[in-house]
């Protein structure tokens, strides 16, 4: 895919999920039938390199997949996206992991059941490569996988002076090694730091530990942020949910994609706001990419239809 705009380079997981829409959670020793299903890749960093290719960019995801079915599956579907897949653990076998995803009809809040990163010990990329990526990345977006993967992307992003992004899911022990040198940490308000008990302390700690730009989204309440002794809230667009998986990980592409382009910070919370607001409006996990595409003519048109399960 040939584009003419900003290069983010992502590193972290990638998933295959399987997600159904459901009226209703089961019970013990309860079977219920899907409203719909889909399968598509997921992951934080996977997510948010889709998101940062649909509006126009080019987004290279680094990641451990290995051999075997599953990692074809998600390589395909990444690629159709427009995604770059560089696999860091290409001799190891049967290490993507699945993800069980289960969306309420009535609210598009969603659950999950999966595996992460934890049990594979993926190695750092080559140097050289790094070096190679970072020369042209415009920006670079961790999410705090595969530990030695986000240390070496923070490392050579630093080298090659390129503006650096946290997706902050959860505290993970890696992350003590990379919040102190990287640009902006953007979290919910419900991440926290060790020993801290409230989103305000955590922003706190996180500005000792050498963060210099904290966001903090807290769904449709006001989004927290705090740069260089300023703080702000900016309030995101209030429409219906319909389906929230994965609108944390489309608002850290939007926002690095903001980034990249020079965005001051306001302007980057306030795109990414934006863009996850019309994700969550859209049931299934790329439905809402046509929707984008219709928001904003000039993007290339979403490759593929939506993957369904039984159609």
């Amino acid at each position: 895919m040939t584009t003419t705009g900003p290069c983010g380079v992502f590193a972290g997981l990638a998933t295959l999920d399987v997600i159904h829409r459901i009226d209703a959670p089961p019970g013990p020793d309860q079977k219920i039938t899907a409203r719909e299903q889909f399968v598509a890749a997921g992951g934080p960093a996977a997510n948010a390199a889709v998101t940062f290719a649909a509006l126009g960019g080019r987004a290279v995801l680094l990641t451990a997949l290995g051999m075997g079915a599953l990692a074809a599956a998600i390589t395909a579907e990444l690629t159709r996206r427009g995604v770059e897949v560089r696999d860091i653990a290409p001799d190891l076998v049967d290490v993507a992991p699945v993800s069980s995803v289960a969306v309420l009809e009535s609210t598009g809040e969603r659950s999950v059941i999966g595996g992460d990163a934890a049990a594979v010990e993926a190695p750092a990329p080559d140097h050289g490569v790094l070096r190679e990526l970072l020369a042209d990345a415009d920006v670079a977006l961790l999410d705090g996988h595969h530990p030695a993967l986000a240390r070496a992307v923070l490392a050579a992003a630093q080298a090659a002076t390129v503006p650096t992004v946290l997706d902050a899911g959860r505290w993970k022990p890696v992350m003590a090694d990379l919040v102190g040198g990287i640009d902006d940490v953007v979290a919910s308000a419900v991440f926290r730091t060790p020993d801290a008990a409230t989103a305000q302390a955590t922003l706190d700690d996180l500005h000792e530990r050498g963060t210099r730009t904290v966001v903090l989204t807290a769904g449709a309440g006001p989004i927290r942020w705090s740069q260089g002794g300023r703080t702000g809230e900016i309030a995101p667009p209030q429409v219906e949910a319909v389906d929230t998986l994965g609108a944390g990980d489309v608002f850290h592409g939007a926002y690095a994609h903001a980034l990249a382009e020079g965005a001051s910070l306001e302007q980057r919370i306030t795109r990414a706001a934006e863009v996850a607001a019309l994700r969550i409006q859209h049931a299934g996990p790329r439905t809402w990419l046509d929707a984008l595409a219709e928001t904003l003519p000039d993007l290339p048109a979403p490759p593929t239809a939506e993957g369904r399960l039984g159609s």
